[in-house]
């Protein structure tokens, strides 16, 4: 019997490896019995080679799987980001170097006073300006009106201070000036007319070129003042490392285009403004006044993100602190590239955040939970049943949770802080208010200015002369009464008529007195104590000059003569 064999070459699409039925082996003779045997193993040796290589292909594939379960990732719900429950792979927070917190050399090297701190931030080209403004609108609307100058225009900012400095902000002209229940200094300083006359009078722009400005400009009545004292803030202090982003509501319930509506607010309307405060000492580093959107203008995108990004602009190595309105994942990445670390909560509507950390059920209260990417984390706390906190911060990059009894998040106590530089601020700025009640919203933006240059005037002050009144608990009040009367002696000490009532007059007259007499430290005052010229040991202190060589003589090297006998010697 003849069998045919048919090889791979003859047709390549019959496999090399083919068992014969049991019915041809028996039938089916090899020519060459060990060269098929020798072909046998080779097929063997490759098939075994073969399943070995897919058995480890296997097992690669099932640790992959393993790993990924144990470290699957959790993908924000836009998609964008991944989230890690492990901080294995997050970056290390290294702090870039900052400046020297406190005030800057150009702001030590030109105080001496109280009074110098705050003409630091109301400078002569401010006050100018409001001088030139004022007579301008006087000019044109008051008859037989008198020119001021700025020692009148300090004399009104101090009655100003005076009137917070007593919580006389709601208290009604009339009676800061009457005879009774007045005080001395408001009436020694001027007459209430001029001071009414001077509140209506106070402009901070042209009014005539006003119109064709505001189709531009919402701020127009009070842009060119507001630039100027604003960039002075910057230049007089820097921040420490720890700064706050956060609004500020000046009440007014006037008419004014850009007035805001804040419900969380005490005063719930008024005009908003940014605000960038220094932690440590509060101190007003940055302002913007909030003018609303543009007429007929689609709302601004990512208002949070602009505002921040400009109101930190300048700073380095710090760490901004704001709440869930300017936090976002953007913005924590916009504001590392410029070496300034994120601390802020975070709403739960924003897209970058994993829908795991926002799960309530089955988690214990006190609990947290974290999220990493290698430069952000993310934590979500539960202070209780039900309520959910989130927080984003560039600065923390570790699991850490406190010992405490309520077991918060370190980024939980380093935001609550912070977070209330801008309050804290504001808080003090209200206690000794000048505001006063108009319907004109720039006045009510000069007083807030006023308040805050008082303020950043005590935070300079007391930097430079930190042991100033230290064992006192009310320094802030002091500094704004001395502060307040060193701006109206000029215009009280230069007054040709003495006020009716006694005590304002005998507060003028006292004043003229202290000028008149010699300063006790100058050398050209006689009634000083100084060392005799003519002792040999040790040296007496005498107020006694000889009238014929000027020189200082004690009672050991004076001998008394009549002026008779001096006439005749």
């Amino acid at each position: 019997m003849e069998t045919q064999f048919i090889t791979e070459e003859e047709d390549p699409e019959i496999t090399l490896v083919l068992e014969p039925s049991d019915s041809e082996q028996d039938s089916v003779v090899s020519e060459n019995e060990e060269d098929t045997n020798t072909e046998d193993d080779v097929l063997d040796s490759e098939s075994t080679e073969h399943s070995s290589d897919e058995s480890s292909e296997d097992r690669t594939e099932n640790g992959e799987c393993m790993e990924e379960k144990e470290d699957p990732g959790w993908k924000s719900r836009n998609g964008q980001i991944v989230w890690s429950p492990s901080h294995a792979e997050t970056l290390r927070y290294f702090p870039a170097t900052a400046l020297t917190p406190g005030p800057t050399r150009y702001a030590i090297a030109r105080i001496s006073n109280v009074k110098s701190c705050f003409d630091l931030l109301i400078t002569e080209e401010i006050t100018q300006l409001l001088v030139d403004m004022t007579n301008l609108q006087g000019r044109r609307t008051v008859k037989d009106w008198k020119d001021v100058d700025a020692t009148d225009l300090q004399a009104y900012m101090g009655l100003l201070i005076l009137a917070g400095v007593h919580r006389s902000r709601n208290e009604s002209t009339h009676s800061l000036w009457d005879d009774h229940t007045g005080r001395a200094i408001f009436r020694a300083t001027m007459s209430h007319c001029k001071f009414r006359l001077l509140s209506s009078c106070l402009r901070f722009d042209d009014r005539m070129t006003r119109p064709e400005r505001n189709k531009k400009d919402k701020l127009a009545a009070f842009r060119t003042i507001w630039e100027k004292w604003t960039r002075r803030l910057p230049l007089l202090f820097n921040p420490g490392r720890d700064v706050c982003v956060d609004e500020q509501l000046v009440p007014f319930k006037g008419s004014c285009r850009f007035r805001q509506y804040m419900p969380q607010k005490q005063a719930k309307y008024g005009l908003k403004i940014w605000v960038t405060c220094d932690v440590k000492t509060s101190y007003a580093w940055k302002m913007q006044i909030y003018t609303g959107k543009s007429d007929g203008g689609a709302p601004e995108v990512d208002q949070g993100k602009r505002v921040v990004l400009e109101m930190t602009e300048g700073l380095k190595g710090s760490t901004v602190t704001c709440d869930n309105f300017f936090t976002s994942y953007a913005l924590a990445e916009e504001l590392l590239k410029r070496k300034i670390a994120l601390v802020g909560t975070v709403r739960k509507t924003k897209t970058e955040l994993p829908p795991q950390l926002l799960q309530t059920r089955q988690r214990a209260p006190l609990s947290s939970l974290f999220a990493f990417t290698r430069t952000h984390t993310v934590v979500s706390y539960i202070p209780k049943r039900g309520k959910i906190v989130l927080l984003l911060s560039t600065k923390h990059r570790e699991p850490a949770v406190s010992d405490t009894e309520k077991k918060k998040p370190t980024i939980f106590t380093d935001y609550n802080r912070c977070k209330g530089g801008v309050d804290n601020m504001d808080k003090l700025v209200s206690i000794y208010s000048c505001r006063k009640k108009t319907c004109r919203w720039p006045m009510v933006l000069f007083y807030n200015m006023l308040d805050v240059s008082a303020h950043n005037a005590f935070v300079l002050w007391t930097s430079v002369d930190s042991s100033w009144n230290q064992a006192k608990k009310f320094r802030r009040r002091l500094f704004l009464d001395e502060l307040g009367k060193m701006l109206v002696s000029p215009q009280m000490a230069r007054r040709q008529r003495l006020p009716h009532t006694p005590a304002a007059a005998a507060m003028v007259a006292r004043l003229r007195q202290q000028d008149t007499d010699p300063d006790p430290d100058s050398d050209n005052n006689p009634k000083k104590r100084r060392l005799c010229e003519l002792c040999t040991g040790k040296r007496k202190k005498t107020a006694t000059t000889c009238i014929k060589c000027g020189k200082c003589a004690c009672k050991d090297h004076t001998s008394f003569i009549c002026s008779t006998c001096y006439k005749l010697k």
